[in-house]
């Protein structure tokens, strides 16, 4: 169960009310709110519970992950970053940007492309995690300094990758959005750190990684205390060949069932197909996604990484444009 407490409330006379039961509590202080996530067999009357001085709410929520899951929050949650830009259910944000960081220039040209068609949120990777060590990995901590002033100068929010416990103190001033990549959706002291930061968080699914995972991934974000917290779904590993992952749109409407986050589609990676993308893009949208990640770049031939799942600019803003059209063809459709 979750309780939810008033904010100054004393939390030791309701754990030891809960213990008496046999529940064991976590105590989750968030930059929103205070609970009590109780886990326990017997058989409890909620009511009286919520009868108990400083108790705000109390839920019952079966799921194993409690405090993403959609069974208490009903409503549901809305990441402002800031500067009117927002995603959340209702809306379609769009973010756009290379694989990875690679120089000024291309900085700023693809910013030029971005606000030429009304796009405020840019990905780019400063640190990559490459599966050869001999492939580029990135400009590093300096290279998101200039992101971080390039993008501010435009109006820009950014999203990026961090990799490690040790990256989010020093990446936390220039990032608008943390991203967890795949290979880290279960890296469980990257989460807890990231729980630790009032900064919004995209966690993509893992590669081979199931939809409860996912959440649960989810969980431990927001157990530490980081509501603001977005899923990703970029496509799985399968038997299949023929593209570079499995898409998963089932996820999308199934995300949203069970939980309250906001639902992005990563349609590069999930199909690494430079000319199926903006198809899959599409589909996402009218599966229910919240919001579409792509990789663009002014020359894919050229990119430093993942040209082969990279739109050029017309592409893309070809793609903007039949993203905001389909957006609203669901919403008439609703």
């Amino acid at each position: 169960m979750i309780i939810q407490l008033d904010t100054a409330a004393p939390a030791a006379p309701i754990v030891a009310a809960l213990a008496a039961l046999g529940y064991k509590t976590t105590e989750v202080n968030t930059q929103y709110a205070h609970y009590l996530v109780g886990i326990g067999k017997a058989e409890v009357d909620i009511r009286r519970l919520g009868q108990l001085p400083g108790v705000r709410d109390v839920h019952h929520v079966s799921d194993d992950y409690k405090l993403v899951s959609r069974k208490w929050r009903t409503r549901p949650t809305l990441v402002d970053l800031g500067d009117g830009v927002q995603i959340g259910e209702g809306g379609l944000a769009i973010c756009a940007g290379p694989c990875s960081i690679e120089s000024e220039a291309q900085m700023e040209k693809v910013m030029a492309h971005l606000v030429a068609n009304n796009v405020r949120l840019m990905r780019g990777g400063v640190f990559k995690p490459r599966s050869s060590p001999y492939s580029f990995r990135g400009l590093g901590l300096e290279g998101l300094r200039d992101f971080h002033r390039l993008a501010r100068a435009r109006g820009i929010k950014i999203m990026t990758e961090v990799m490690q416990v040790s990256q989010v103190e020093e990446m936390h001033d220039y990032v608008d959005v943390f991203q967890v990549g795949a290979r880290n959706t279960q890296n469980f002291n990257l989460l807890d750190a990231l729980g630790g930061v009032d900064k919004p968080v995209l966690i993509k699914r893992g590669i081979s990684g199931t939809i409860e995972e996912l959440l649960s991934s989810a969980e431990y974000v927001f157990s530490a205390g980081n509501e603001r917290l977005m899923l990703c779904e970029r496509g799985i590993r399968t038997f299949e060949t023929a593209s570079r992952n499995t898409l998963d749109l089932n996820a999308v409407p199934i995300l949203k069932e069970k939980s309250h986050l906001p639902v992005i589609v990563d349609p590069s990676h999930g199909i690494g197909l430079r000319e199926h993308v903006p198809a899959m893009a599409l589909a996402a949208v009218l599966a229910g996604a919240d919001g579409i990640v792509y990789e663009a770049h002014e020359t894919p031939e050229t990119a430093a990484s993942d040209g082969q799942q990279t739109l050029d600019f017309e592409e893309s803003a070809r793609l903007i444009r039949n993203l905001r059209r389909v957006f609203a063809l669901r919403n008439e459709l609703e």
